[in-house]
């Protein structure tokens, strides 16, 4: 992925996440919203040390690490991923209940 396509990937998460917190039906439902502040697979792919930033601005916090595997949660939508870093890039991205991270 391109520093652009990473750009335009997370401008695209942010409007997605702006429109979720709009609806107050998206935001009680536990359905994620992909690429928002619930669903961060859009991601995988994507250069860590870039990525690292959009994951930040769409609320989500570094929890803890596990060798390749970095844990991370959004305390606003009680969404949590596990991300695999390979070779400087996110190889694989899935979503995980709050209470795994």
């Amino acid at each position: 992925m391109t520093t652009r396509g990473i750009l335009a990937a997370g401008a695209a998460a942010l409007l997605l996440a702006a429109c979720a917190k709009e609806d107050d039906t998206a935001a009680d439902s536990e359905a994620a919203v992909v690429g928002g502040a619930s669903d961060l697979t859009p991601f995988e792919g994507a250069r860590a040390g870039q990525a690292e930033m959009g994951i930040q601005s769409l609320g989500f916090r570094h929890i803890r690490s596990d060798g390749l595997t970095a844990y991370w949660l959004n305390p606003a939508t009680g969404a949590c991923a596990a991300i695999v870093t390979t070779e400087g890039r996110y190889s694989s991205v899935t979503m995980l209940p709050a209470g795994d991270c």
